[in-house]
């Protein structure tokens, strides 16, 4: 199924991935404001959007870990974007620099994927223990 957006069609994949991943944003910078916490934003959206797409793809009807690898690359850009805006005016850039910040960001987007489907297919998961132990539980 597509959906609409201004005349043009969007894959219900990416559409679940989307909506998992700014769903996961404000949990994610709550997260990060508690006092003595490691934690950063786009990890939190990295692990916490996919979970949200899978378990609203499963319900969809649609492949959880797909719509989890999409917004894992998502969370990866939502990172990447993150130390951008907060870190990366601070740092001298030398050449050095910066092809370690193009081979760190190449390694974030090839492996926030993966990451994201091991998501997904954990939100898809839970998303039918809990809705089948609903029905079960009511019959």
């Amino acid at each position: 199924m597509l959906s609409k957006i201004q005349g043009r069609q969007i894959p219900q994949l990416w559409s679940v991935a989307i909506l998992g991943t700014i769903a996961a944003l404000p949990a994610s910078i709550i997260i990060n404001w508690l006092p003595n916490s490691e934690a950063t934003a786009g990890a939190g959206v990295m692990i916490a959007g996919p979970m949200i797409a899978g378990a609203i793809a499963a319900k969809r009807s649609v492949e959880p870990s797909a719509a989890g690898l999409r917004a894992g690359f998502l969370g990866g850009g939502v990172a990447i974007s993150g130390f951008i805006i907060t870190e990366a005016t601070a740092v001298a850039w030398s050449l050095n620099t910066i092809v370690f910040f193009l081979i760190a960001v190449g390694m974030l987007l090839c492996l926030s994927p993966v990451l994201g489907l091991i998501s997904g297919r954990i939100g898809g998961w839970v998303a039918n223990t809990v809705a089948g132990a609903r029905v079960d539980q009511a019959s």
